[in-house]
């Protein structure tokens, strides 16, 4: 059986109470998302220090290592430690990470919320993906709008408090995990983190990306694009837009990338091999309008 890293279970409080005054000049108290450093330590080395909202800031830690492929498996990592008290996650590895000073070397600093870095390897290296075909991997209309909808539904930070990013990974119509965090980027590892500890029922296989789809509240930039195809996942929903290079990215590796996503309207960018439109009727140009 495959040895799952040891997490401390060290979620932080998600939102803090304000008070506010308002323009009939009215104070009052709202809640707003809360937002604090935590350092990476990597075997005693400084890695990174990422602004979380800090729901599940093991998983965000974990993904992060695994979407910056400074571990290739979930085995490689024996524990993730954090401590608020001082703003710190310790990862204890294995065998330690080989080449850690090369692999860390050259950062882009990405659009993320909160300034996310993607380490510059990695978009070098974007012709090792390996995505599952169009015809093994689809998505139906009806699916994206059942989707949606449960993403509407769901009681989060972002409908209590505002400012944060979601995302969500889906197999099929069923919601597997939600995650929300400061920066779509954060959201996204931390999703990454949860699929490698979710192991099967042999105990041996994490959850693998290549029935899944993703779904995010934020655009569709190089970096969302990048970590999705590295999580094996081909399909990504966005209620948000795309970037120029996300589009090429996506074009690149054959994801099928979907934005605008909300209620019954949708604007499919890329990868249509892999999406079965099942058009809505033609409407008025005057309803259109």
């Amino acid at each position: 059986m495959r040895s799952l890293p040891r997490l401390t279970q060290c979620s932080a409080p998600l939102t803090r109470e304000v008070s506010v005054l308002d323009e009939f000049g009215l104070r009052r108290s709202l809640h707003i998302p809360a937002e604090r450093p935590l350092t990476v330590f990597v075997d005693k080395r400084e890695l990174v220090t990422l602004m979380t909202l800090g729901q599940a800031p093991e998983l965000l830690v974990l993904g992060y290592l695994r979407n910056q492929r400074l571990v290739s498996d979930v085995g490689e990592v024996e524990s993730i430690t954090v401590d608020w008290e001082v703003g710190a996650a310790a990862v204890r590895t294995r065998a330690g990470i080989a080449q850690i000073e090369e692999k860390t070397a050259q950062r882009i600093v990405t659009t993320g919320c909160g300034q996310g870095t993607v380490f510059g390897a990695l978009m070098a290296d974007v012709n090792s993906v390996q995505l599952p075909s169009a015809v093994s991997a689809r998505l139906r209309q009806s699916s994206l709008y059942a989707m949606l909808e449960q993403a509407r539904k769901l009681d989060s930070v972002y409908k209590k408090a505002g400012s944060v990013h979601g995302c969500a990974l889906f197999c099929g119509e069923q919601m597997l995990v939600h995650m929300e965090d400061v920066g779509r980027h954060n959201a996204i590892d931390s999703i990454a983190g949860w699929m490698w500890m979710q192991s099967e029922m042999s105990g041996e296989s994490p959850v693998g990306g290549a029935d899944k789809c993703f779904y995010t509240t934020g655009r569709l930039t190089s970096e969302m694009v990048m970590k999705s195809a590295q999580m094996g996942v081909p399909i990504i929903v966005s209620r948000n837009g795309i970037t120029q290079m996300g589009h090429a990215l996506g074009q690149q590796l054959g994801l099928t990338l979907i934005g605008r996503a909300k209620g019954r309207h949708f604007i499919c960018y890329s990868g249509f091999d892999r999406f079965d439109s099942e058009p809505e009727p033609a409407r008025l140009l005057s309803e259109a309008s």
